[in-house]
């Protein structure tokens, strides 16, 4: 599929969590899972200045050995860590070019716009200066990652029409979960005319051990399918949507996604009931019924992270992977300058103000108990 003149297949390859040895990415390892990628026809590999080690791995893996027009790479700036200046935020830029070795840059991302962390693409001037980058050559298209509302997309893309391609995280599992509104985003991007990539379409890896009455329903559709690939199908069978990036952290990994996706050109009316029946089974798990409308933190005096706090423990309890939850119970909450549940003061006022009538006292306490401990 061609999109902004570029032809790419619909699996891209994310460099984030590439795989280790002793403590530091095994390059070699990489350089086998980059020959596999190439040699299937697939183009696109995601980095990010942010991710540590990765930009030089992909110099090393993929610059140095294959033709530069062969391939499209992505990197992106994320201003909002460590920058105090526009200088500062700037240099991420050269610092990319130089750890890729790349010459320029085929998709420049400005990095995970959203809440707080817009305003530092605000305050520094960036969105002219990206676009002074790409007349000048060192950027062929330009375009920005996002995690938070589609109100809040809506209101960047009516400033920044010029913006040529929108990043979302999207998977089946987060279509319709009001902590991340996977569907309200995509709907936004496409009414702006934006095509979509796609970030997390196995939502970490968690969605390749879905919970087992999940699992139950894709294997008696595709007893050989991995369950990781139909996370992937429905995130690429989605219309306007540039590449699916998968982070693929080991050589079998990699195959897997191979196999299915090299010759994918969309879902059957049946394996798209799989996937409904699954999004269905999902509903089914007893969550927390948090719609993260905030109402609670308006009026809490403490400023704990309920919201936050709520999402992380509906991780634990889909997934049950405790490392995970913990992880995003500090970024949804530390991580926003939030108060973790153990200094809940108790005095209930946000059971007032819930319009889901949560206990939520008696969920914080549950959080204290299984992600602070």
């Amino acid at each position: 599929m061609s999109y902004l003149g570029e032809d790419i297949k619909k699996l891209g390859f994310g460099l984030m969590r590439l795989p280790q040895k002793d403590g530091v990415i095994d390059v070699g390892q990489v350089k086998e899972m980059v020959d596999l990628f190439m040699e299937a026809g697939f183009t696109y590999f995601d980095t990010a200045w942010a991710y540590a080690g990765s930009e030089d791995a992909i110099r090393q893996a993929l610059v140095e050995r294959y033709p530069r027009e062969s391939y499209q790479l992505a990197t992106k700036n994320a201003a909002w860590i460590n920058c105090k200046t526009k200088e500062e935020a700037y240099a991420q830029f050269d610092t990319s070019l130089a750890q890729t070795g790349a010459g320029y840059f085929d998709f420049y991302l400005l990095h995970n716009l959203g809440e707080g962390r817009t305003r530092y693409f605000d305050d520094y001037g960036m969105w002219d200066w990206v676009q002074e980058k790409k007349k000048a050559g060192l950027i062929k298209h330009v375009g920005f990652s996002f995690h938070s509302t589609p109100e809040e997309l809506e209101e960047i893309l009516n400033r920044h029409p010029e913006m040529e391609f929108v990043q979302l995280q999207i998977n089946y599992a987060d279509w319709d979960n009001p902590a991340v509104q996977s569907r309200g985003c995509y709907e936004v991007a496409r009414k702006h005319g934006k095509p979509v990539i796609i970030m997390e379409p196995v939502k970490g890896g968690m969605l390749a051990t879905p919970p087992a009455s999940v699992e139950k329903i894709f294997k008696a559709a595709e007893t050989e399918s991995s369950v990781a690939s139909w996370a992937v199908r429905f995130a690429a069978d989605l219309e306007g949507v540039i590449t699916v990036l998968s982070g693929m952290s080991n050589v079998e990994q990699m195959k897997d996604n191979l196999s299915y996706m090299e010759s994918f050109t969309s879902l059957t009316q049946e394996q798209r009931e799989t996937l409904r029946q699954a999004q269905e089974e999902l509903k089914k798990i007893p969550l927390i019924p948090c719609t993260t409308c905030n109402y609670c933190a308006k009026v809490c005096p403490v400023g704990i992270g309920i919201s936050g706090s709520f999402t992380a423990m509906n991780y634990l309890t889909l997934y049950n992977d405790l490392a995970a939850a913990k992880s995003q119970e500090e970024w949804l909450v530390g991580g926003h300058g939030l108060k973790h549940a153990d200094e809940c003061s108790e005095c209930g006022k946000c059971e007032e103000a819930c319009p889901q009538h949560i206990a939520i006292r008696e969920e914080l306490a549950k959080v204290r108990g299984a992600l602070l401990k």
